[in-house]
């Protein structure tokens, strides 16, 4: 069972949040980076994108709470079945922390190596 009280329940889930989706921003970051260096050569905010979906439950939308065996906390997930406000925060977590991230990855990298295999063609041509 948890032993710290809510306040450190609340801190733990906070911060397991926070650095969760600081960690997938900065790889979104860091493939998007290196997509615009290989394939244009053009081209900081992966902490504000973070702290502003861990700092959302503090704020009363969604909810920190013990994870199901009680023995951590993070994101309580029971609470989107009760709560649409929980719900939302949910719902945009998955999106904007999730999906969204992994779609800018693939694509990223993806155009990275269509780059590079354009790239090896013109040098074998030459």
């Amino acid at each position: 069972r948890w032993l710290y009280g809510i306040q450190a329940c609340l801190f733990y889930a906070f911060c397991g949040v926070l650095f969760g989706i600081c960690s997938l921003s900065t790889l979104t970051l860091l493939s998007t980076v290196c997509c615009l260096k290989i394939c244009f050569p053009v081209y900081a905010c992966a902490w504000i994108y973070a702290a502003i979906f861990a700092c959302s439950p503090l704020a009363h939308w969604g909810e920190y709470g013990l994870e199901p065996y009680g023995t951590a906390c993070c994101i309580d997930w029971h609470s989107t079945n009760v709560n649409a406000t929980a719900m939302s925060y949910t719902v945009v977590l998955f999106v904007f922390c999730f999906i969204l991230p992994c779609g800018v990855i693939v694509t990223s990298y993806s155009r990275i190596l269509v780059t590079v295999k354009e790239s090896r063609k013109a040098v074998e041509q030459h």
